[in-house]
Order: structure tokens, then C-alpha cells, then sequence
């Protein structure tokens, strides 16, 4: 099991002193979320049956990428990851420039989770229409792989247009840094399945193994059982036999916050690592 750290639970102030920790007590990689505004009148959820935003619209936000280069460069082993990046709401020249410029500087640590997103009206500020999303972001992830992979590159789609380009230098990681599908929903797992990973919500043993199941059937009728693919959720453990579950489940990384409060961090990161790490 890889355990990584989600810094998306905590004040921002402590981003980088508990990455630095989580890169020296073994943890495997540190995670932030991202939106690119968060609209006064919000509503929804990413979780299911909720009436709620999970956030208020004062939440601080940072670029992410910006963000993971500086981590990157106070930390020296563990990986730096997007739970999750709204690709689509950025022309993907954007986000693959982005991609490719933190996993050079991080010597070839990025992970890369990317979502259709969530909040509608995040879209609708931003211009672009949110029923469309999924598709939308297809095609961007389509463009970045090429872009990341091809000594030359010409799109005509849907929603993206241009003549050859190049693009250089590619990342460090071949083909590519690997792209972690968010989502719950149908769209969402089908998606993961063409691609190098999952990485869901906070999930239980219980709850993760049916998206589980589905990916696997996804990833056969995709012809991609053979490649590798990772499976990420968030999830607390009390005790072995929780990480034995997850495992039986599934799952190849918990992103776990071993903390109550943000004066917690450190303790609890020190208390996970002493306790599953030996």
C-alpha cells in the first residue's frame, strides 16, 4: 500500500512544512485539490446525496502547479499530485505546459489527477458550458497526451483547432507523467479506464470495492487489463487489518489525514508513519 497525504485538509500555512515531513518520514506523495474561482453563489456537490458545496466560496486557492513546483523543490523524494485539476477549463497548450514544466523540475515526480469537474457555476464564470464538460475534457486530455509524446502536433476537433506545433521539452516521465481519473459517477469510471489510474473520494473497504469492480470490467472491454493502472481514494485506517482491507479491495494508495486539527499535522503525520511504517 502507498500512502499519500492529503495537504487539501489542512490550513494552507502548513502545505509545505507537512510535505517536507511526509518527504522525510516515507510517505509517498502529498495532494492538492484546485479550483480556478470559486463563485459567491455556489451549489452542489461532488458527493453523492449531499445538498451542500463541500467548501465556502472564501476558501483560499493557489495554482496548483505553481504550488507543487515550490513543494517540489523543498522536498527531495516524494511525489507531488493534482486531486483534482479542471483540465477542461484551461486550453490544454495551458495545462500540458504546466504538467510538463513540474514534472521536469520535480525530476519526474508528478501525478497528475484531472476531473470534469463539479460546480457549475465555476463554468458558467469562466464562459464555457458545463453539459459539455466530459467531453470537453476528452478531447483536452487527447491534445496534452499528444502534445507530451509527438515530435509533431495538429488537432481539428470539437473543441480545440490548431496547425502543427511543437512542443518541447517532453516531460521527464515516459510516456507521460500518469493521469489519474476523479469522479464517481459512470462517465467518470469509464473514463479512468482508458487512462493510467483512478482516484475517488474518502471511501471505506466496503465502499470502494464496486467502483473497483467496474473499473476492472471497464479496463477488459477497453483492452487495457494489461497496462499498468492505480487505483487512489481517500480513506482513515485504526489498525493493519484496515490497510489488509483496502489492499483485498483494490486499492493501491490511501490518501489519508491522520489529524483532527491543523496544529495536529506533524504529531499525527509522526504518529501514522511510526505506527505503518516501521
Amino acid at each position: 500500500m502507498r500512502f499519500g497525504v492529503a495537504l487539501g485538509t489542512m490550513h494552507p500555512s502548513m502545505f509545505v512544512e507537512a510535505a517536507e515531513a511526509a518527504d522525510q518520514l516515507g510517505f509517498e506523495s502529498v495532494w492538492l485539490p484546485e479550483h480556478l474561482v470559486l463563485p459567491a453563489n455556489m451549489a452542489g456537490s461532488p458527493y453523492a446525496g449531499a445538498e451542500h458545496p463541500p467548501i465556502p466560496p472564501s476558501t483560499p486557492v493557489y495554482d496548483v502547479f505553481g504550488y507543487l513546483a515550490y513543494i517540489a523543490g523543498r522536498t527531495r523524494r516524494v511525489r507531488v499530485g493534482t486531486h483534482v485539476y479542471n483540465l477542461a477549463l484551461r486550453h490544454p497548450f495551458v495545462a500540458a505546459r504546466a504538467v510538463q514544466t513540474v514534472d521536469v523540475v520535480s525530476g519526474g515526480r508528478l501525478e497528475v489527477g484531472v476531473g470534469a469537474g463539479w460546480l457549475r457555476q465555476e463554468w458558467e464564470a469562466v464562459g464555457l458550458d458545463f453539459d459539455s464538460r466530459g467531453a470537453r475534457l476528452d478531447e483536452a486530455l487527447e491534445v496534452c497526451e499528444a502534445l507530451w509524446t509527438e515530435e509533431c502536433v495538429a488537432h481539428r476537433g470539437s473543441f480545440f483547432s490548431f496547425d502543427e506545433v511543437m512542443f518541447e521539452p517532453k516531460p521527464l516521465q515516459r510516456p507521460h507523467p500518469p493521469v489519474l481519473i476523479g469522479g464517481e459517477t459512470r462517465a467518470a469510471l469509464r473514463r479512468a479506464a482508458r487512462h493510467d489510474g483512478w482516484i475517488g473520494l474518502s471511501h471505506s473497504p466496503e465502499s470502494v470495492r464496486a467502483p473497483v469492480e467496474t473499473l476492472h470490467r471497464l479496463r477488459e472491454e477497453h483492452r487495457r487489463s494489461d497496462r499498468p493502472f492505480t487505483v487512489s481514494v481517500g480513506g482513515s485506517v485504526s489498525s493493519e487489518a484496515d490497510v489488509e482491507a483496502f489492499a483485498a479491495a483494490g486499492v493501491d494508495r490511501l490518501i489519508v489525514s491522520p489529524w483532527s486539527r491543523t496544529r495536529e499535522v506533524l504529531d499525527g503525520l509522526r504518529s501514522f508513519a511510526s505506527r505503518y511504517f516501521g
